[in-house]
């Protein structure tokens, strides 16, 4: 597999744990890929569910993916501060196609005061009855809700300011290119 290189457009699909297609985005700019993880930007990007709705998001967004966690960040950049919407999920994969993950429902959104919620508990559930998750997946997503707090706490990775800052002006240059 050809690792994109900065500057590049790539696709992200999430999907289901029953192999389902649940979200498309297309036109994500690669900011920067290593061995570990993908950072990208999407501003005004085209978003299709699986229901074949299409909208475009709002406001740039700097975004986080990791070969080795089961979350994925992403810092919304909002006129009154950063909100950030973390999507519990499989470490993602990635093939010609797109880059890929499984979707796990559990998520948590930081507001710009610092203020954190734990979303969608219920559809975790249902989900987790319905298609059956295994207890090492149950485990391994409690475990990575814990890691993700401890991030979020300590301001680590995309969850510093300067993170967003300098991801999101390597972003600007880019589109000037």
């Amino acid at each position: 597999m050809r690792i994109p290189k900065e500057g590049e457009y790539i696709t992200i699909q999430s999907y289901k744990h029953d192999g389902s297609l649940h979200r498309t985005w297309r036109d994500t700019m690669v900011l920067k890929t290593s061995e570990q993880s993908v950072i990208g930007c999407n501003d005004h990007t085209l978003v299709t569910e699986a229901d074949g709705r299409r909208w475009l998001t709002r406001e740039p967004a700097i975004v986080y993916f990791h070969k080795h966690y089961w979350f994925n960040i992403i810092a919304m950049i909002r006129e009154n501060g950063v909100s950030y919407y973390c999507n519990l999920a499989s470490p993602y994969t990635m093939d010609e196609e797109a880059l890929k993950y499984i979707d796990y429902d559990l998520d948590i959104k930081v507001f710009p005061d610092g203020e954190k919620r734990l979303l969608d508990v219920d559809e975790y559930e249902a989900h987790r009855k319905k298609w059956q998750y295994p207890n090492d997946i149950d485990h391994i997503l409690k475990e990575n809700v814990k890691i993700l707090v401890e991030w979020i706490n300590e301001e680590k990775g995309p969850f510093s300011e300067e993170y967003v800052k300098l991801w999101y002006e390597r972003y600007q240059q880019l589109s000037r290119k």
